[in-house]
């Protein structure tokens, strides 16, 4: 295990020397999401110095960067001598951080109809683009509402746009005071499913647009190849197989736009719920909003897999989030999608393991009530928008 971890002001620039009285390391990272993670040190004095708020964590693993991000909650601090309503954490006791990767900065966010004006001052309803390539759609509303290109008092410190990819389909995105990153999401996805990140390169945090690779012929996991641990299957049937999709107008003048997915139809049943899109009668925007929905109703493989790294095959070296992968059942059977998370944990005593998370977009350990909360807020959003 080669695991290093540092402290960074908001600067980027290293706080004090790598830490390395640390007890336990946990972090996930998500496609198009911020990371997780928790770190549990030692608490001494030089250590506590270094964990103040605006700092930010950075693991390194294998000599690279695998998570770069603010601390959330910089100390939770626990000692104790025993007893029955101690901790039983002697002298100095521990510290436990949480933080996040540096997409946590872009999550407090929400999309300006017009980027270039004040809050206070807007004078148009939605920042809306048509027929443009979702890679350019997903820079632009980084840059313009907290990157170099954005009014002073939203900028990112050292937020960077990275290199063009030159990724993604033409969609559209109308978008108001919405949740920046849900924005990006939908775009994402309307795009031909590009990811983003940020990433940490030099002295500068670049948000990166890319589009996921195919590897199911050379990231494959399997117990006949000795890197699969453990898995567990689940397939269900979809959420959502038509959307009516509700344009502009009122009552029987209003728009309807029908999307379907007839694979999905003619596999598990018809499935009909309304997308309300009342800000638009534009019919690309409407089949695209019905293509969204599609996507995120599809018919959910959970695909939970614990990985073993070997010489060949290495997580964040040979695969990475959003990268569709291939995993053999105990059955036989290969199941193969998009890694949707990757979590890391490790410890000076016990050593590292590697879990991914495999599947649909519904493929999250996340519990429903969680999901439930982020669906009622895009639908909120849209509602504003209206």
């Amino acid at each position: 295990m080669a695991i290093q971890l540092l402290v960074t002001d908001r600067n980027l620039n290293v706080v004090g020397d790598p830490i390395v009285d640390w007890r336990s390391l946990d972090v996930t990272r998500s496609f198009n999401a911020p990371a997780a993670g928790t770190l549990e040190l030692v608490a001494y004095p030089d250590i506590l110095a270094q964990l103040q708020p605006g700092n930010r964590i950075i693991v390194i693993r294998d000599g690279q960067i695998w998570c770069a991000g603010p601390m959330e909650v910089p100390q939770e601090y626990t000692w104790g001598v025993g007893g029955a309503s101690a901790s039983s954490e002697p002298d100095p006791g521990i510290v436990k951080v949480s933080f996040a990767d540096d997409l946590a900065y872009l999550a407090g966010y929400k999309t300006y109809p017009n980027p270039a004006a004040a809050a206070t001052a807007q004078t148009v309803a939605s920042y809306v683009r048509t027929a443009v390539n979702g890679e350019t759609i997903l820079r632009d509303l980084v840059n313009l509402n907290c990157g170099p290109g954005a009014l002073t008092a939203r900028k990112i410190a050292h937020l960077v746009l990275g290199a063009v990819a030159s990724v993604g389909t033409t969609c559209n995105v109308t978008t108001r005071f919405e949740p920046l990153l849900d924005a990006c999401r939908t775009v994402a996805i309307a795009a031909g499913g590009l990811g983003f990140r940020t990433a940490q390169v030099g002295t500068s945090i670049e948000y990166q647009v890319y589009g996921p690779r195919d590897l199911t012929a050379t990231a494959r996991f399997s117990r006949g190849l000795g890197n699969l641990r453990a898995v567990s299957y689940k397939q269900s049937a979809p959420t959502l197989t038509t959307a009516l999709v509700a344009g502009s107008g009122d009552a029987e003048s209003r728009i309807i736009a029908e999307v379907s997915d007839a694979t999905a139809t003619s596999t598990w049943w018809r499935i009909e719920d309304v997308v309300n899109q009342s800000d638009t009668g534009d019919a690309s925007q409407l089949t695209q909003s019905g293509q969204v929905a599609l996507a995120q109703g599809a018919a959910p493989v959970e695909l939970a897999t614990v990985t073993v790294d070997t010489p060949d095959l290495k997580a964040g070296r040979d695969f990475d989030l959003g990268d569709k992968v291939s995993v053999e059942l105990a059955t036989g059977t290969t199941v193969s999608d998009l890694v949707r998370s990757t979590q890391l944990q490790a410890s000076p005593k016990d050593g590292e393991y590697v879990t991914s998370v495999v599947g649909s977009p519904d493929a999250t350990t996340d519990p429903r009530w969680v999901t439930a909360v982020r669906d009622l807020s895009k639908r909120l959003a849209r509602l504003e928008r209206t």
